[in-house]
């Protein structure tokens, strides 16, 4: 089993596309040809936001065009995990018989962690998703920190926080911990899987699609110093 997105059909070429969870925090969009049988991956770098091509992915079967329209239909997927998937044409020529092509170790080809896969199946992980996804099936990073920007306003020991001077992580990790066991109903949930949480939900890297929120909590930080 793999960490990705659902399948989405291209224009741009015949094609379908996902994004994947890598390992080292990585991310990745693949784009599966029809007519090839070669997969084309492009890793999301995490200062741009773009798509960057892989080695080994050729740039005149995946142009740079195919793989914008992939980042754009596959923003604010929610990951899941799910199996595998090959191209048609791969599938046609397994069917075939025809012999299997020496390829070049692929980060598609890595297992996730057992920690990884058991947080992305869990019933906290489906509640969280749930609670902050929009009627187009993308999750809501507007209504997460919103959701997140009021509790942390109205909570009095974040307030208390505030006043000792603690850290805008140890407040972050208060907020986020609170919010996602009033939402999933699970008191005993740990820092360490919110934080797996948090990386699932995001695009890039673990700290953007909380930078709302982060900018909030320096607002107050910042005020409280003043």
């Amino acid at each position: 089993m793999v960490i990705r997105t659902r399948l989405v059909e291209l224009s741009s070429l015949e094609a379908v596309a996902y994004r994947q969870k890598l390992r080292g925090g990585q991310a990745g969009v693949v784009i599966l040809r029809h007519d090839s049988a070669q997969p084309g991956l492009a890793l999301l770098n995490r200062h741009s936001g773009e798509a960057d091509l892989a080695a080994h992915t050729p740039a005149d079967l995946f142009p740079p065009e195919a793989f914008q329209e992939a980042l754009e239909l596959t923003a604010g997927l929610p990951y899941s995990s799910r199996g595998p998937v090959r191209s048609p044409a791969a599938v046609a020529g397994a069917a075939a018989g025809a012999p299997a092509a020496a390829e070049a170790p692929s980060p598609l080809d890595e297992e996730h962690t057992a920690e990884e896969i058991a947080t992305v199946n869990s019933a906290d992980y489906a509640a969280i998703v749930k609670a902050y996804t929009n009627k187009k099936g993308e999750i809501s990073y507007e209504l997460l920190n919103k959701a997140l920007i009021q509790a942390a306003r109205s909570n009095p020991y974040v307030a208390e926080m505030v006043a000792r001077k603690a850290t805008l992580e140890e407040i972050r990790d208060h907020v986020l911990k609170a919010n996602f066991e009033a939402v999933t109903a699970n008191r005993a949930l740990g820092l360490a899987e919110v934080h797996r949480i948090v990386e699932l939900l995001d695009e890039v890297s673990p700290r953007s699609v909380l930078r709302d929120l982060n900018d909030d909590l320096r607002k107050l930080l910042g005020e409280a110093g003043a």
